[in-house]
């Protein structure tokens, strides 16, 4: 018999960071994602000493561990105009700084778009802008995860040596870890529903990003076809991906304690669906 699976699900923070959690335990999840403030603003949020406690005594209550934040998804650290470049670092400070005061070790971040100035441009950008914020954040426990994307537009990240670039550009290397996106990776062209396939992604992986690195996996199907470069989520089996894949991924000893998080669309029924089917496949026959 398998100890409980790390699975869960991106949670809401509405009415307090700590209902996120206690939703979460509502589900049955033994780890969770959040925002820490808005997602799609760029104005920060001081966190209250009532809303740290509030926090840290519902993660002790409910036993969810580890949460992970994601950063707000206007931060791009890639950026060739001057100011977004400025307040994103300035944003991405602060979402540390939240993870710090909550105890969140794990901070998910969209590598960033080079808008036309070129991926080697975009690049440097990136971890130029790391390496600042380290600078800033130097006692920090806080790690931050530079997540796969699907390649749309002039985003960085769908390639795994583009990753691998980056953190190869960081001074402190041990800050930078990376999150694996099954849509994403899909979408941007690597072909996870043969075994062949999803044996040689983690070969990859192991061959430019070192597989020491991988700690969170986002589980989505996808609603675009492979290579597509279509960043859209999907539920588990009712998309492009289907379902063996992601049986892959809940048997694998090697994923076994990498929390591994949905980012379904929103419905909460789908969520506990999605959730009861990925815990059968950790027991179920292939």
């Amino acid at each position: 018999m398998r100890d409980r699976p790390l699975l869960g699900a991106h949670m809401s923070i509405a009415g307090g960071m700590e209902k996120a959690l206690l939703r979460g335990y509502d589900l049955k999840c033994s780890t969770i994602q959040i925002f820490t403030k808005s997602s799609r603003s760029w104005g920060e949020k001081q966190l209250k000493e009532t809303e740290i406690t509030a926090f840290h005594e519902a993660k002790e209550k409910t036993g969810i561990d580890p949460v992970i934040s994601h950063c707000n998804y206007l931060v791009n650290l890639a950026s060739p105009d001057r100011s977004i470049y400025q307040k994103s670092i300035n944003s991405m400070f602060g979402e540390m700084e939240r993870c710090e005061l909550l105890g969140i070790k794990s901070l998910v971040i969209h590598p960033g778009s080079h808008r036309g100035s070129g991926e080697a441009a975009g690049i440097e950008k990136i971890a130029a802008a790391i390496n600042l914020l380290h600078q800033k954040t130097a006692e920090f426990k806080v790690r931050i995860l530079l997540e796969t994307t699907a390649g749309q537009g002039a985003n960085l990240g769908c390639r795994f040596e583009q990753i691998a670039q980056i953190i190869e550009r960081v001074e402190k290397k041990s800050i930078v870890e990376f999150c694996l996106d099954t849509c994403h990776i899909f979408a941007a062209g690597y072909e996870l529903r043969t075994e062949d396939g999803y044996n040689n992604i983690f070969k990859n992986i192991e061959e430019t990003i070192g597989t020491e690195r991988l700690k969170v996996i986002h589980l989505n199907d996808s609603q675009g076809d492979l290579g597509s470069r279509v960043d859209r989520h999907e539920h588990i089996g009712h998309g492009m991906i289907g379902e063996r894949p992601f049986r892959w991924i809940m048997r694998d000893e090697r994923l076994k304690h990498i929390p591994k998080i949905l980012e379904t669309p929103r419905d909460e029924g789908r969520d506990i669906n999605n959730l009861q089917l990925l815990r059968s496949f950790c027991t179920d026959r292939l």
